[in-house]
């Protein structure tokens, strides 16, 4: 009898991560159904021309990850997946597990008051006036009453605006996409920190761009190395992330901010600014916006101080660039959601996005000084509000073991060369995100740990805290 057997064809990274990758998608497809007994680890090796230690990885991962379990002296199974409690509804189902592996590898912020706020504002809509619109089409430019608000949000942010610059998003990464697509054209070279957020380099292939990676040090993105890359190629564009940058958490200086936009407008280049982390800095530099506004889109969300599933984001750019970015959004989903733009615009106008900002600010700081008492380290320049750790891997461990060990322990990290521009260039290192688990027990117990695997053997670590 045959025994499951994944193709591998056309996958990429370690052989360990195919089979897992394989075997995740076909346990989501239902080709691999609960109770389904997987074929020994040598079998399976034997059939894949692979080691017997990479087959014993990927299902040591998948235990990890909840889709098996071992028995022992039985073998491997696909796990059942427990379905909800009698008293739980489908809204439930969207919390954060409270049981099984330890979640530090998403950035998305712990809940808050939201579902309160939530509540109130859809009790208020229903009571208040004709809804229908919002049930209709919108034109491009989007209800006034909503742009208008957002405007607010932006000047909060320190970055005044005015209507016809202001485009309403589906949250931050459409926006990026929008950008793009307004901006670009297939060939175009698009310049980016050497390590950055991870959806922008799939972007970047499905619109035919070409990326660069500009070098980092210890403050972020290097100004030289962008002046010499665009006195050696014609770039089109900058996409950085200057404040709490992904993955690092470093926040650029304003003196650097001031060098590269100078190296900006030497070069004519666009910057693209992604700030999405802004509204959790109390104090920060000037926005690129407010220091290159003729050259500078701007883009945020409200993801991560009011709410992920709000989806609700906004880019500013100079009038003509605007008008483009709107065909974009228009061409890409035709409108964001206008109850959910509503709810937003509710919520910046009575001073409830403010009051639950201001809390996503205590409450990341707070997470911050828990991950300084139970692991340690230095103090780096970081602060004291960004929502994730940059971790360098200590010595005899590689970012992609240090994953996979924590991982078998039932925590959830995830390796830099996720976001990576050039891996080949890659430091070793995992990012650790703090806002994710809402129980802080549970963000302790992970935080430990990794304190655990740190202080094992191996040698010790350098952090960015």
């Amino acid at each position: 009898m045959a025994i499951w057997t994944p193709s591998l064809t056309g996958r990429r990274g370690p052989k360990y991560r195919q089979i897992l990758d394989a075997l995740t998608e076909e346990i989501e497809a239902g080709t691999l159904v609960p109770g389904m007994r997987l074929p020994p680890h040598r079998d399976l090796a034997y059939a894949l021309g692979v080691s017997a230690n990479t087959t014993s990885r990927a299902y040591a991962e998948g235990v990890a990850r909840a889709l098996l379990r071992g028995e022992v002296g039985r073998g491997t199974y696909v796990r059942e997946l427990p379905g909800p409690a009698p008293h739980e509804g489908p809204m439930d189902l969207c919390r954060p597990p409270a049981e099984g592996p330890i979640d530090l590898s998403r950035n998305l912020p712990a809940p808050g008051d939201g579902a309160m706020y939530l509540a109130q504002t859809l009790a208020e809509l229903s009571r208040g006036a004709d809804l229908r619109g919002l049930l209709d089409y919108q034109t491009e430019a989007g209800q006034p009453g909503q742009v208008v608000a957002l405007v607010r949000w932006l000047e909060g942010l320190g970055v005044p605006s005015l209507r016809d610059e202001v485009v309403i998003t589906i949250g931050a990464q459409h926006g990026i996409l929008a950008t793009l697509m307004a901006v670009t054209q297939p060939g175009d070279l698009l310049a980016t920190e050497a390590l950055t957020y991870a959806p922008l380099r799939a972007m970047a292939r499905r619109l035919g761009l070409r990326t660069r990676a500009v070098a980092m040090d210890g403050k972020g993105l290097s100004p030289q190395a962008l002046d010499a890359l665009c006195r050696e190629a014609s770039v089109r564009a900058l996409y950085l992330t200057p404040t709490f940058q992904t993955p690092t958490g470093v926040t650029l200086e304003a003196d650097r901010r001031a060098e590269l936009v100078a190296i900006a407008r030497r070069h004519d280049l666009l910057v693209i600014e992604d700030d999405v982390f802004g509204s959790l800095a109390p104090v920060r530099p000037p926005a690129l916006a407010t220091l290159a506004p003729e050259r500078t889109i701007y883009l945020t969300s409200l993801s991560k101080c009011l709410g992920p599933g709000l989806r609700v984001g906004m880019a500013k750019a100079p009038k003509a660039l605007a008008e483009c970015i709107r065909g974009s959004v228009t061409l890409s989903c035709w409108m964001p959601p206008p109850l959910m733009a509503e709810v937003a615009a509710c919520w910046i106008r009575e001073g409830s996005a403010t009051r639950m900002a201001e809390a996503r600010q205590v409450g990341t700081a707070r997470r911050r000084t828990l991950a300084r008492e139970v692991l340690g380290g230095l103090d780096a320049g970081v602060g004291d509000y960004a929502p994730h750790v940059w971790l360098v891997a200590p010595e005899g461990w590689t970012a992609d073991s240090l994953r996979a060990e924590a991982a078998r322990r039932g925590v959830w990290i995830t390796e830099g060369a996720a976001f990576a521009t050039d891996p080949a260039t890659c430091p070793e290192a995992v990012r650790i995100c703090l806002g994710h688990e809402a129980d802080e027990g549970r963000l302790r117990r992970g935080l430990a740990c990794l304190r655990d695997i740190l202080s094992g053997p191996r040698g010790g670590s350098s952090l960015i805290l």
